[in-house]
Order: C-alpha cells, then sequence, then structure tokens
C-alpha cells in the first residue's frame, strides 16, 4: 500500500487548470502617461511666466499701443537706483556703447528699447539715452506699461 504522487487535477507541466487558458496582454496602458503629462503641463504653465521677467522695473504706464516683434530686442534697463542692465546684466554707463557694437546684429540699425523704472532718475535715463544715440543707433524706443482703466 503505498501512497501514489500523482498529477492528478493538473495540466501537462503542474499547474492547475481552470477555466480558459489567456494568452499573453499585449496592451499598453496610458493612464500614467497621461497623468505625467498633465502635471508637467501645469509645471510649465505656471514657470513660463517667470522664466521672461528680466530685471524687476516698475514701469510707468501710458497709453500707446503695445508693439509686435518677432525677435529678442535688445532691452537696456534703468532701475530705481540708477543701476544700468543691459538685458540681464549691471554695466557701467561708460561701457554701454562698446556691449552695444559687440550685441548688436544689424549694426545701427538695431532696434533698442530703454526700460525706465518710474522712480529713477530722469538724469539717468537722459544720459543713457545721449550715449546710446551719440554713438549712432537712432532706432531707440521707450518700454512703457498700458494704463488700466480704473
Amino acid at each position: 500500500m503505498g501512497m501514489a504522487v500523482g498529477t492528478q487535477g493538473r495540466g501537462e507541466r503542474g499547474h492547475r487548470r481552470r477555466g480558459r487558458h489567456h494568452g499573453l496582454i499585449a496592451e499598453i496602458n496610458v493612464t500614467p502617461f497621461v497623468d505625467v503629462m498633465l502635471v508637467l503641463l501645469i509645471i510649465f504653465m505656471v514657470a513660463a511666466p517667470l522664466l521672461t521677467v528680466g530685471v524687476p522695473i516698475d514701469l510707468p504706464e501710458t497709453q500707446a499701443k503695445a508693439l509686435n516683434s518677432d525677435t529678442q530686442p535688445i532691452t537696456v534697463s534703468i532701475n530705481n537706483k540708477g543701476q544700468v542692465f543691459l538685458q540681464e546684466t549691471e554695466i557701467p554707463i561708460e561701457e554701454i556703447v562698446a556691449k552695444l557694437e559687440a550685441i548688436s546684429k544689424a549694426g545701427y540699425d538695431e532696434r533698442i528699447y530703454v526700460r525706465g523704472d518710474k522712480d529713477a532718475d530722469y538724469g539717468t535715463v537722459m544720459k543713457v539715452m545721449a550715449r546710446i544715440s551719440s554713438a549712432g543707433y537712432h532706432n531707440l524706443g521707450l518700454v512703457t506699461l498700458q494704463e488700466q482703466d480704473k
């Protein structure tokens, strides 16, 4: 009376068979991908306005209309302390013409935007504009904010 060890109720390889045999599922679950993309979209929507900020300046408001420009303009900024910035780099007033000549692609026809803080010294803003103009750059523009109706 020996006890027999067998594969009673088991398939060919010792696995129990119940119901139908299912093959591999060849589907891609895109839900995690969509979740990650939505999170990235929200992050970039929040971060995008922060990337365009240059030198923090409180611009005056006017009724002038906005200019349409496709290229990245050259901007010279003067803050309320009288510091002068070319793009985002602080420079002395004496070096502004040399730096402009180094970075201007269109030469003296390059459009240069001057951003002056509304609390900046008027004399400093005029001194910067006079240096730029006397160097041969005559395509200057003053940057302001549009007035808000109150």
